[in-house]
């Protein structure tokens, strides 16, 4: 049996685990613990990630050892489960990158830590600013043909399409996944109010990125961002990186989706060694790492992904709210209970625990030690 302890996330107190066969066995009150002891928690649980280090899942040979190598970068901040994200390419190389991560789940730690696959695209907006870096050249309607060899390819493991409704096919395609247990999810998209909402309808419920793929100006009222917000049925991803959203608008977001279901994720990618080097890559076309960290393409503007992972997404999110509770909760329980409806911090459940330091003003918390299902992986 093994037993970890440190000051409850919650609240603050004193809280011992016990683990024994990978599940949570026990959880009780602890003694009285230091102000410096870690904070213990859920591990992070990421929605949303293209690539991270030098682990890349839209990488142009695919592999399972760019995910594996993912999984390993992903453990060291505090990330125990993620959706390795694939984005918009040609049929082969997107059924390709499916494939490899499918293949990558042979690896131990990394079948542990892949809860799915996530597919941003093809059928996103065409349009400049809610298409954000994908390629112009692969957008394309859904075609459930296309979807099935995703199935096919995904062994089961396809869990997220995010789509822009404004395609003819949209109803279908919805249908269609939702039907396999994919959840859909509207994204990068320019559609108007009555083409979401035929796509909730047809069982979308999720937002990818909220306020991220979307025209630099738009109309005041009605515009695809307020649809999204006031749908009931949609739960929202949102960036927290402190690049994609400013502090006020992540803050109204949350508030705004806190009864529907509002979640934390990094959309990050790849940070290969030409980028670090030189301040450029071809992720999404040329993009540049800015001073402040945010990752830009060159001639657009547009923001490419992030190169940064949820710990730092936590403690900015915990600044703007007030609460390191609120904030580790959307990046944990919320996206734990969207993946597969079970509360990730219960007796009984899969041991995959974060012991973390963080202080207000910090600006990522510190991982300390990581468990992915009861073993140590940091």
């Amino acid at each position: 049996m093994l037993t970890l302890q440190g000051r409850d996330v919650a609240s603050g107190a004193g809280l011992v685990l016990e683990i024994s066969d990978g599940i949570i066995t026990a959880m009780r009150a602890g003694d009285e613990v230091a102000p410096d002891a870690p904070w213990i928690a859920p591990g992070l649980v990421d929605l949303q990630v293209n690539g991270f280090g030098d682990g890349d899942a839209n990488a142009t040979r695919p592999s399972a050892e760019e995910i594996t190598r993912m999984a390993h970068a992903l453990a060291a901040r505090g990330v125990t489960r993620f959706l390795p994200t694939v984005i918009t390419a040609s049929r082969e190389q997107m059924r390709a990158r499916i494939g490899a991560i499918a293949d990558a789940c042979r690896d131990p730690l990394t079948a542990a830590m892949v809860a799915g696959i996530h597919v941003e695209g093809p059928s996103l907006s065409e349009q400049d600013g809610p298409r954000g870096v994908h390629s112009l050249e692969h957008i394309r309607p859904p075609d459930v043909r296309e979807l099935d060899s995703w199935l096919e390819a995904a062994d089961g493991l396809l869990r997220i399409v995010t789509l822009s409704p404004h395609h003819p096919g949209t109803v279908a395609a919805v249908t269609h996944l939702v039907q396999h247990g994919v959840r859909v999810s509207v994204g990068h998209t320019h559609a108007d109010e009555e083409q979401i909402t035929a796509a909730v309808d047809a069982g979308a419920s999720l937002c990818t990125h909220l306020g991220n793929g979307a025209h630099a100006v738009l109309p005041r009222h009605p515009n695809y961002i307020w649809t999204q917000l006031a749908e009931g049925r949609l739960a929202a991803g949102v960036i927290a990186d402190g690049h994609h959203l400013p502090a006020s608008t992540l803050k109204a977001m949350i508030a705004a989706k806190r009864d529907h279901g509002v979640f934390l994720v990094s959309d990050a990618v790849a940070t290969p060694r030409t980028l670090v080097e030189d301040g450029v890559s071809t992720v999404g076309g040329g993009v540049a790492l800015a001073a402040d960290g945010a990752l830009r393409h060159v001639a657009s503007g547009f923001l490419a992904g992030s190169v940064q992972a949820l710990d730092i997404g936590v403690a900015n999110a915990a600044g703007i709210l007030g609460s390191l509770a609120d904030a580790v909760r959307l990046a944990s329980i919320v996206p734990s209970l969207l993946l597969d409806g079970r509360d990730p911090w219960r007796v009984g459940a899969r041991a995959d625990v974060l012991r973390f330091s963080w202080q207000p003003g910090d600006m990522a918390i510190t991982p300390v030690s990581v468990h992915v299902a009861g073993e140590r992986v940091r």
